[in-house]
Protein backbone atom coordinates (compact mmCIF):
# COMPACT_ATOMS: atom_id res chain seq x y z
CA UNK A 1 0.00 0.00 0.00
CA UNK A 2 1.50 3.44 -1.19
CA UNK A 3 1.99 6.04 1.52
CA UNK A 4 2.78 5.73 5.50
CA UNK A 5 1.10 3.80 8.06
CA UNK A 6 -0.69 6.07 10.19
CA UNK A 7 0.14 4.78 14.16
CA UNK A 8 -2.61 5.54 16.57
CA UNK A 9 -2.32 2.80 19.16
CA UNK A 10 -2.08 3.79 22.65
CA UNK A 11 1.48 2.60 22.55
CA UNK A 12 3.98 1.93 20.46
CA UNK A 13 3.79 5.67 19.61
CA UNK A 14 5.52 7.48 16.72
CA UNK A 15 9.09 8.29 16.87
CA UNK A 16 9.93 11.52 16.22
CA UNK A 17 13.09 12.44 13.39
CA UNK A 18 15.43 13.89 16.19
CA UNK A 19 15.15 10.55 18.25
CA UNK A 20 15.62 8.63 15.19
CA UNK A 21 18.65 10.43 13.64
CA UNK A 22 20.23 10.33 17.37
CA UNK A 23 19.26 6.13 17.48
CA UNK A 24 20.63 6.34 13.69
CA UNK A 25 24.38 5.43 15.04
CA UNK A 26 27.37 3.30 15.42
CA UNK A 27 27.79 0.50 17.78
CA UNK A 28 29.68 1.86 20.27
CA UNK A 29 31.19 0.79 23.62
CA UNK A 30 29.97 0.96 26.68
CA UNK A 31 33.00 0.45 28.90
CA UNK A 32 34.83 3.17 27.53
CA UNK A 33 36.21 5.16 29.59
CA UNK A 34 34.49 8.58 28.52
CA UNK A 35 30.64 6.59 29.19
CA UNK A 36 30.03 7.73 32.03
CA UNK A 37 30.25 11.66 31.22
CA UNK A 38 27.34 10.77 28.67
CA UNK A 39 25.49 8.54 31.59
CA UNK A 40 25.36 10.52 34.79
CA UNK A 41 23.37 13.39 33.28
CA UNK A 42 21.24 11.45 32.08
CA UNK A 43 20.11 9.83 35.23
CA UNK A 44 19.70 13.35 36.69
CA UNK A 45 17.65 14.03 33.84
CA UNK A 46 15.56 11.18 34.18
CA UNK A 47 14.50 12.21 37.65
CA UNK A 48 12.90 15.80 36.13
CA UNK A 49 11.10 13.67 34.10
CA UNK A 50 9.39 11.32 36.94
CA UNK A 51 9.64 14.96 38.99
CA UNK A 52 11.66 13.97 41.66
CA UNK A 53 14.38 15.24 43.33
CA UNK A 54 15.65 12.71 46.47
CA UNK A 55 14.51 9.51 44.75
CA UNK A 56 16.21 7.56 41.49
CA UNK A 57 15.29 6.66 37.99
CA UNK A 58 16.70 3.21 36.94
CA UNK A 59 16.98 2.09 33.66
CA UNK A 60 16.19 -2.18 32.62
CA UNK A 61 16.55 -3.61 29.05
CA UNK A 62 12.91 -4.96 29.62
CA UNK A 63 9.48 -3.14 28.78
CA UNK A 64 6.75 -1.93 31.34
CA UNK A 65 6.20 -5.57 32.41
CA UNK A 66 9.73 -5.50 33.61
CA UNK A 67 9.44 -2.55 35.54
CA UNK A 68 6.33 -4.09 37.24
CA UNK A 69 8.70 -7.56 38.07
CA UNK A 70 11.49 -5.24 39.65
CA UNK A 71 9.21 -3.01 41.85
CA UNK A 72 7.96 -5.57 43.34
CA UNK A 73 10.43 -8.35 43.85
CA UNK A 74 12.73 -5.51 44.85
CA UNK A 75 10.32 -3.90 47.85
CA UNK A 76 8.41 -7.05 48.84
CA UNK A 77 8.63 -10.39 49.94
CA UNK A 78 6.54 -13.91 48.79
CA UNK A 79 3.18 -13.79 51.74
CA UNK A 80 3.34 -9.68 51.43
CA UNK A 81 -0.52 -8.17 51.16
CA UNK A 82 -0.66 -6.26 48.21
CA UNK A 83 -3.71 -3.97 47.13
CA UNK A 84 -4.80 -3.74 44.04
CA UNK A 85 -8.35 -2.90 42.05
CA UNK A 86 -9.20 -4.73 38.53
CA UNK A 87 -10.57 -1.97 36.42
CA UNK A 88 -8.86 -2.50 32.88
CA UNK A 89 -6.41 -5.03 31.60
CA UNK A 90 -3.36 -3.34 32.85
CA UNK A 91 -4.37 -3.32 36.80
CA UNK A 92 -5.10 -7.11 35.51
CA UNK A 93 -2.00 -8.39 35.00
CA UNK A 94 0.14 -6.09 37.49
CA UNK A 95 -2.00 -8.05 39.98
CA UNK A 96 -1.76 -11.87 38.37
CA UNK A 97 2.10 -10.90 38.20
CA UNK A 98 2.07 -10.61 42.35
CA UNK A 99 -0.03 -13.68 42.60
CA UNK A 100 3.14 -15.29 40.66
CA UNK A 101 5.01 -13.69 43.06
CA UNK A 102 3.28 -15.74 45.94
CA UNK A 103 1.86 -12.58 47.42
CA UNK A 104 -1.55 -12.09 48.82
CA UNK A 105 -3.18 -9.86 46.52
CA UNK A 106 -6.37 -8.23 47.86
CA UNK A 107 -8.42 -7.49 44.65
CA UNK A 108 -11.14 -4.92 44.06
CA UNK A 109 -13.39 -5.94 41.23
CA UNK A 110 -14.78 -2.78 39.75
CA UNK A 111 -16.58 -1.61 36.90
CA UNK A 112 -14.09 -1.23 33.68
CA UNK A 113 -14.87 2.41 32.66
CA UNK A 114 -14.64 3.59 36.48
CA UNK A 115 -11.49 5.04 38.20
CA UNK A 116 -9.53 3.45 41.39
CA UNK A 117 -12.46 2.54 43.61
CA UNK A 118 -11.16 5.39 46.40
CA UNK A 119 -13.71 4.91 48.92
CA UNK A 120 -13.45 0.79 49.02
CA UNK A 121 -9.15 1.28 48.80
CA UNK A 122 -9.99 3.48 52.24
CA UNK A 123 -11.97 0.91 53.61
CA UNK A 124 -9.87 -2.36 52.83
CA UNK A 125 -6.68 -0.26 54.40
CA UNK A 126 -8.57 1.46 57.51
CA UNK A 127 -9.81 -2.67 58.19
CA UNK A 128 -5.31 -3.46 57.79
CA UNK A 129 -5.20 -2.99 61.41
CA UNK A 130 -1.88 -5.23 61.52
CA UNK A 131 -0.79 -3.47 58.46
CA UNK A 132 -0.57 -6.62 56.58
CA UNK A 133 -0.62 -4.63 53.21
CA UNK A 134 2.59 -3.74 52.34
CA UNK A 135 2.00 -2.20 48.79
CA UNK A 136 -0.90 -0.21 47.48
CA UNK A 137 -0.93 -0.78 43.50
CA UNK A 138 -2.59 1.90 41.35
CA UNK A 139 -2.39 2.22 37.02
CA UNK A 140 -2.52 6.46 36.85
CA UNK A 141 -3.91 5.91 33.44
CA UNK A 142 -5.76 2.34 32.45
CA UNK A 143 -4.86 1.76 28.97
CA UNK A 144 -7.95 -0.39 28.03
CA UNK A 145 -10.19 1.81 29.00
CA UNK A 146 -9.53 5.27 28.95
CA UNK A 147 -9.27 5.87 32.41
CA UNK A 148 -7.34 8.21 34.85
CA UNK A 149 -7.11 7.55 38.56
CA UNK A 150 -6.17 10.47 41.22
CA UNK A 151 -2.81 9.37 42.38
CA UNK A 152 -3.18 12.32 45.20
CA UNK A 153 -6.59 11.21 46.26
CA UNK A 154 -4.58 7.84 46.97
CA UNK A 155 -2.02 9.18 48.57
CA UNK A 156 -3.78 11.50 50.98
CA UNK A 157 -6.34 7.78 51.92
CA UNK A 158 -2.42 6.15 53.51
CA UNK A 159 -2.00 9.50 55.22
CA UNK A 160 -5.26 9.90 56.53
CA UNK A 161 -4.86 6.54 57.84
CA UNK A 162 -1.08 6.66 58.65
CA UNK A 163 -1.32 3.17 56.80
CA UNK A 164 2.81 2.67 55.82
CA UNK A 165 2.35 0.65 52.52
CA UNK A 166 4.31 1.70 49.71
CA UNK A 167 2.11 3.26 46.79
CA UNK A 168 3.53 1.76 44.03
CA UNK A 169 2.48 3.56 40.27
CA UNK A 170 2.12 2.04 36.92
CA UNK A 171 2.88 4.97 35.09
CA UNK A 172 3.28 3.32 31.91
CA UNK A 173 1.00 5.91 29.12
CA UNK A 174 0.83 8.39 31.62
CA UNK A 175 4.53 9.44 32.51
CA UNK A 176 5.84 11.84 30.01
CA UNK A 177 2.41 12.69 28.33
CA UNK A 178 0.21 13.94 31.69
CA UNK A 179 0.90 15.68 34.90
CA UNK A 180 2.79 13.17 37.22
CA UNK A 181 5.00 14.18 40.15
CA UNK A 182 6.36 11.45 41.74
CA UNK A 183 8.02 13.72 44.97
CA UNK A 184 5.11 15.85 45.12
CA UNK A 185 2.64 13.49 45.41
CA UNK A 186 4.31 10.68 47.39
CA UNK A 187 4.47 8.06 45.16
CA UNK A 188 7.38 5.31 46.05
CA UNK A 189 7.41 3.12 42.96
CA UNK A 190 6.69 4.72 39.48
CA UNK A 191 6.97 2.80 36.44
CA UNK A 192 6.98 3.91 33.01
CA UNK A 193 7.72 2.18 29.44
CA UNK A 194 10.14 4.10 26.55
CA UNK A 195 7.37 3.39 23.66
CA UNK A 196 4.90 5.87 24.83
CA UNK A 197 5.28 8.95 25.81
CA UNK A 198 8.99 8.71 25.48
CA UNK A 199 8.36 8.45 22.06
CA UNK A 200 11.04 5.42 21.61
CA UNK A 201 10.57 1.66 20.35
CA UNK A 202 9.81 -0.95 23.21
CA UNK A 203 12.54 -1.92 24.98
CA UNK A 204 13.00 0.28 28.55
CA UNK A 205 11.76 -0.33 31.30
CA UNK A 206 12.05 2.75 33.49
CA UNK A 207 11.71 3.24 37.26
CA UNK A 208 11.63 5.51 39.42
CA UNK A 209 12.09 4.36 43.25
CA UNK A 210 11.72 7.03 46.39
CA UNK A 211 13.84 6.53 49.65
CA UNK A 212 11.47 4.89 51.56
CA UNK A 213 11.20 2.13 48.75
CA UNK A 214 14.94 1.78 48.74
CA UNK A 215 14.73 1.12 52.24
CA UNK A 216 12.18 -1.13 52.02
CA UNK A 217 14.26 -3.42 49.26
CA UNK A 218 16.73 -4.47 52.66
CA UNK A 219 14.36 -6.67 53.96
CA UNK A 220 12.79 -7.90 51.05
CA UNK A 221 12.64 -11.69 50.49
CA UNK A 222 11.68 -12.12 46.80
CA UNK A 223 14.10 -13.97 44.70
CA UNK A 224 15.86 -11.32 42.03
CA UNK A 225 18.73 -10.94 39.82
CA UNK A 226 18.42 -8.95 36.69
CA UNK A 227 16.42 -6.40 37.82
CA UNK A 228 18.27 -6.37 41.88
CA UNK A 229 18.35 -2.74 42.52
CA UNK A 230 21.70 -3.18 44.28
CA UNK A 231 23.55 -3.91 41.19
CA UNK A 232 21.91 -1.08 39.24
CA UNK A 233 22.82 1.07 42.56
CA UNK A 234 26.62 0.17 42.36
CA UNK A 235 26.98 0.55 39.09
CA UNK A 236 24.66 3.67 38.32
CA UNK A 237 26.39 5.46 41.13
CA UNK A 238 29.74 5.87 38.46
CA UNK A 239 27.91 5.99 35.61
CA UNK A 240 27.83 2.65 34.71
CA UNK A 241 25.27 -0.41 34.24
CA UNK A 242 25.43 -3.83 35.36
CA UNK A 243 25.08 -5.46 32.09
CA UNK A 244 24.87 -4.30 28.09
CA UNK A 245 22.82 -1.56 28.00
CA UNK A 246 20.65 -1.45 25.23
CA UNK A 247 22.77 1.82 23.82
CA UNK A 248 20.73 2.46 20.58
CA UNK A 249 17.73 3.23 22.66
CA UNK A 250 19.69 4.82 25.19
CA UNK A 251 20.78 7.51 22.82
CA UNK A 252 17.02 7.84 21.90
CA UNK A 253 16.32 8.53 25.55
CA UNK A 254 18.77 11.17 25.97
CA UNK A 255 17.41 13.35 22.64
CA UNK A 256 13.91 12.22 24.02
CA UNK A 257 14.80 13.74 27.25
CA UNK A 258 16.34 16.63 25.76
CA UNK A 259 12.68 17.02 23.72
CA UNK A 260 10.71 16.83 26.43
CA UNK A 261 12.28 19.57 29.05
CA UNK A 262 13.21 21.60 25.79
CA UNK A 263 9.18 21.51 25.08
CA UNK A 264 8.81 22.13 29.34
CA UNK A 265 6.86 19.41 30.95
CA UNK A 266 3.62 21.97 31.95
CA UNK A 267 3.51 22.21 27.81
CA UNK A 268 3.72 18.91 26.94
CA UNK A 269 0.76 17.66 29.38
CA UNK A 270 -1.05 20.91 27.99
CA UNK A 271 -0.85 19.75 24.47
CA UNK A 272 -1.73 16.08 25.51
CA UNK A 273 -5.10 18.01 27.13
CA UNK A 274 -6.18 19.77 23.84
CA UNK A 275 -5.32 17.17 21.63
CA UNK A 276 -7.20 14.54 24.01
CA UNK A 277 -10.48 16.97 24.08
CA UNK A 278 -10.46 17.26 20.14
CA UNK A 279 -11.10 13.53 20.10
CA UNK A 280 -13.18 13.73 22.91
CA UNK A 281 -15.17 16.27 20.46
CA UNK A 282 -15.02 14.01 17.49
CA UNK A 283 -16.47 11.12 19.47
CA UNK A 284 -19.77 13.11 20.88
CA UNK A 285 -20.25 14.54 17.19
CA UNK A 286 -19.80 11.08 16.33
CA UNK A 287 -22.85 10.01 18.51
CA UNK A 288 -20.66 7.52 20.49
CA UNK A 289 -19.36 6.97 24.22
CA UNK A 290 -16.61 6.57 25.96
CA UNK A 291 -15.92 3.89 27.69
CA UNK A 292 -14.39 6.06 30.67
CA UNK A 293 -17.59 6.93 32.80
CA UNK A 294 -16.87 9.97 34.49
CA UNK A 295 -15.39 13.10 33.01
CA UNK A 296 -13.22 13.89 35.67
CA UNK A 297 -11.40 10.00 34.83
CA UNK A 298 -11.01 10.97 31.17
CA UNK A 299 -7.58 10.08 29.55
CA UNK A 300 -5.62 12.51 28.06
CA UNK A 301 -3.54 9.90 26.25
CA UNK A 302 -6.58 7.40 24.77
CA UNK A 303 -10.02 7.56 24.19
CA UNK A 304 -11.45 3.95 24.04
CA UNK A 305 -14.69 4.40 22.52
CA UNK A 306 -18.14 2.05 22.97
CA UNK A 307 -19.32 0.98 19.16
CA UNK A 308 -23.27 0.31 19.87
CA UNK A 309 -24.92 -2.40 20.95
CA UNK A 310 -24.79 -5.54 18.52
CA UNK A 311 -21.81 -4.33 16.52
CA UNK A 312 -18.20 -5.09 16.98
CA UNK A 313 -15.23 -2.92 17.79
CA UNK A 314 -12.88 -5.18 16.15
CA UNK A 315 -14.22 -4.94 12.69
CA UNK A 316 -13.80 -1.06 12.98
CA UNK A 317 -9.94 -1.69 13.81
CA UNK A 318 -10.01 -4.23 10.77
CA UNK A 319 -11.00 -2.08 8.03
CA UNK A 320 -8.67 1.24 9.46
CA UNK A 321 -5.75 -0.95 8.52
CA UNK A 322 -6.95 -3.04 5.84
CA UNK A 323 -8.39 -0.21 4.16
CA UNK A 324 -6.59 3.10 5.38
CA UNK A 325 -3.02 1.79 6.68
CA UNK A 326 -4.45 3.52 9.84
CA UNK A 327 -3.53 1.23 13.28
CA UNK A 328 -6.09 1.94 15.99
CA UNK A 329 -6.28 -0.01 19.00
CA UNK A 330 -8.43 -2.92 19.71
CA UNK A 331 -10.53 -3.62 23.23
CA UNK A 332 -8.76 -5.64 25.46
CA UNK A 333 -9.82 -8.28 28.05
CA UNK A 334 -13.82 -7.46 29.26
CA UNK A 335 -14.37 -4.73 26.80
CA UNK A 336 -12.94 -6.98 23.77
CA UNK A 337 -15.49 -6.30 21.05
CA UNK A 338 -17.14 -3.29 22.82
CA UNK A 339 -14.82 -0.88 22.56
CA UNK A 340 -11.65 0.20 20.00
CA UNK A 341 -8.78 3.24 20.95
CA UNK A 342 -7.75 5.79 20.16
CA UNK A 343 -4.06 6.28 21.26
CA UNK A 344 -3.25 10.64 21.38
CA UNK A 345 0.24 10.48 23.24
CA UNK A 346 3.56 11.45 22.07
CA UNK A 347 4.78 13.17 19.02
CA UNK A 348 1.52 14.23 17.69
CA UNK A 349 0.36 17.57 16.21
CA UNK A 350 -3.20 18.94 14.94
CA UNK A 351 -3.42 17.27 11.40
CA UNK A 352 -2.26 13.83 12.60
CA UNK A 353 -4.86 13.77 15.38
CA UNK A 354 -7.65 14.87 12.34
CA UNK A 355 -6.20 12.38 10.31
CA UNK A 356 -6.75 9.92 13.05
CA UNK A 357 -10.41 10.67 13.37
CA UNK A 358 -10.60 11.16 9.32
CA UNK A 359 -9.92 7.33 9.12
CA UNK A 360 -11.52 6.21 12.13
CA UNK A 361 -14.96 7.73 10.90
CA UNK A 362 -14.34 6.24 7.54
CA UNK A 363 -13.46 2.32 9.15
CA UNK A 364 -16.96 3.03 11.26
CA UNK A 365 -19.21 3.78 8.20
CA UNK A 366 -17.28 0.96 6.67
CA UNK A 367 -18.42 -1.36 9.55
CA UNK A 368 -22.08 -0.33 9.69
CA UNK A 369 -21.83 1.72 12.32
CA UNK A 370 -24.05 5.00 11.13
CA UNK A 371 -22.00 8.04 11.70
CA UNK A 372 -22.05 11.39 9.72
CA UNK A 373 -19.29 12.02 7.31
CA UNK A 374 -17.31 14.92 8.46
CA UNK A 375 -18.63 15.12 11.88
CA UNK A 376 -16.09 13.88 14.02
CA UNK A 377 -13.33 15.64 11.88
CA UNK A 378 -15.53 19.08 11.88
CA UNK A 379 -15.98 19.04 15.32
CA UNK A 380 -12.66 18.33 16.20
CA UNK A 381 -10.71 20.97 13.87
CA UNK A 382 -13.33 23.77 14.75
CA UNK A 383 -11.78 23.21 18.82
CA UNK A 384 -7.74 22.96 17.60
CA UNK A 385 -8.55 25.88 15.77
CA UNK A 386 -10.38 28.17 18.04
CA UNK A 387 -7.74 27.17 20.47
CA UNK A 388 -4.51 27.58 18.89
CA UNK A 389 -2.03 29.63 20.48
CA UNK A 390 1.50 30.64 18.65
CA UNK A 391 4.06 28.51 20.61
Amino acid sequence: MPGRNFLFVPGPTNIPERIRRAMDVLLEDHRAGDFPTFMKPLFEDLKKIFQTTSGRVFVFNASGTGGWEAAITNCLSPGDGVLQARFGQFSHLWAELCRKHAMEVTLIETPWGEAVPYDRYAEVLAADKAHRIKAVLVTHNETATGVTSDIQRVRKILDDLKHPALLMIDGVSAIGSIDFRMEEWGVDIAVSGSQKGLMLPTGLGLVGVSQKALEARKSAKCARAYFDFDDQIRMNDDGWFPYTPAMTLIRGLRESVNMLLEEGLPNVFARHARFAEAVRRGVKAWGLELCARDPASYSNTVSAIVVPTGKNANDVVKNAYARYNLSLGGGLGDVAGKVFRIGHLGDLNEIMILSALAGAEMALRDSGIEVTPGSGVGAASEYLRSTWQAS
